[in-house]
């Protein structure tokens, strides 16, 4: 681990050589997000100072995410991403390393934190959770427009808010979220899904899940955007075991999603799989249920970022700081597109990206212990 750290700082220092003009690897690219899950849980799993309050974890059943160590707690609770992601990719977030990953905006809420995500700046207009359409175009749909991606990209979402902060209604992207279903020419497990969404009234992430994947089955979108959202609905009915079971879930989904990926043609090895949240929470145990700019901990996230054109560099250890409004200038450059809107937006996250290997090599071999 301490010469990837060594590569990965010396890769930051000659960061200006990067030669731009260079086609990257990645033809498609899936950003997941997991709503308002915590750094803490991140890196170091089950929480010590809540798991043993009763009130957060009473008839829950909690043992199999519990170890003595950290690194012991966050593989149990999310195994594909600390024994797949961690060791083929890059982590960032760890602020016990001083490796920051922040939110710009104040409100600290979903809405905000998704249109910075996804917009690249923050914007006193969008302010709240209020189902309206966001005043600014994402990165999704600027993505959208070029005439090579034209109906190739996707979001699905359980939270029904998608569709206003993706504007669906003039981006065209084809949006599936909140009591929405399947539509097109759909297959058979489609129609299944359609039928209990239906009956039921209940979107879950793994609702969510299926869709995308019967979805990219069927239509080979480019670009795909998974929202889960049960973490953060467990969080604030101080569910802490549920919290816990619901990150697991999305692991386990997300494990499984790249699998598929790689093993299939057009996805193996050309596509960028990014992962993050859409704002902290409080810390202690008990402000972890809340979020927003007076509970301290909200502005604090997390990336984790696997494919072709990433470095295996793994857990992010060396002091840096980075923001939630460069992602969407960060996705674009995946796919080998420039990104900008009508404000300034955040710059790329240049440590994910590779520099050409004689540029990486030199300052490698020279540090390397």
């Amino acid at each position: 681990m301490r010469c990837r750290s060594i590569a990965a700082f010396t890769l930051f220092c000659f960061l200006p050589l990067w030669d731009w003009a260079q086609t990257p690897q990645t033809r498609n690219i899936i950003i997941v997000t997991l709503d308002g899950f915590r750094w803490q849980e991140f890196y170091k799993g089950a929480d010590p100072s809540i798991v043993c309050r009763e009130r957060y974890v009473t008839g829950e059943e909690i043992s199999h995410f519990l170890h003595e160590s950290e690194s012991g707690r966050r593989r149990l609770l999310l195994p594909f991403i600390w024994n797949q992601v961690a060791h083929d990719g890059q982590l960032y977030g760890n602020r016990d390393f001083d490796n920051r990953v922040n939110c710009k905006n104040d409100h600290l809420l979903s809405y905000p934190g998704y249109s910075e995500m996804l917009v690249g700046f923050s914007h006193k207009k969008v302010s709240s959770n209020e189902h309206v359409e966001n005043p600014h175009a994402t990165v999704l749909e600027t993505i959208q427009r070029h005439a090579s991606f034209k109906n190739e990209v996707a979001a699905f979402a359980t939270w029904e808010a998608f569709p206003y902060i993706l504007r669906e209604a003039r981006s065209d992207i084809y949006v599936n979220a909140g009591s929405d279903l399947a539509e097109g020419n759909l297959s058979g497990q489609e129609r299944l899904l359609n039928k209990y969404h239906t009956n039921t009234g209940v979107r879950s992430d793994s609702l969510t899940f299926q869709y995308a994947m019967e979805y990219m089955k069927r239509e080979r979108p480019r670009v795909t955007l998974v929202g889960f959202d049960e973490t953060d609905q467990h969080a604030h009915a101080g569910r802490y075991g549920e919290y816990l079971e619901a990150a697991h879930r999305a692991d386990k989904m997300i494990g499984e999603l790249w699998e598929w990926v790689q093993s299939q043609p057009d996805y193996r090895d050309q596509t960028t799989l990014l992962i993050t949240t859409d704002h902290g929470r409080g810390r202690g145990p008990n402000n972890w249920r809340v979020h927003q700019l007076l509970a301290a901990g909200s502005r604090h996230i997390w990336f984790a970022v696997v494919g072709p054109d990433t470095p295996a560099f793994g857990e992010m250890k060396m002091k840096s700081k980075t923001y939630q409004n460069q992602v969407a200038k960060t996705i674009a450059a995946f796919l080998g597109l420039p990104y900008g809107n009508e404000e300034p937006v955040g710059e790329v996250v240049q440590t994910m990206i590779a520099i050409p290997n004689a540029l990486a090599e030199k300052p490698s071999a020279s540090t390397a212990p």
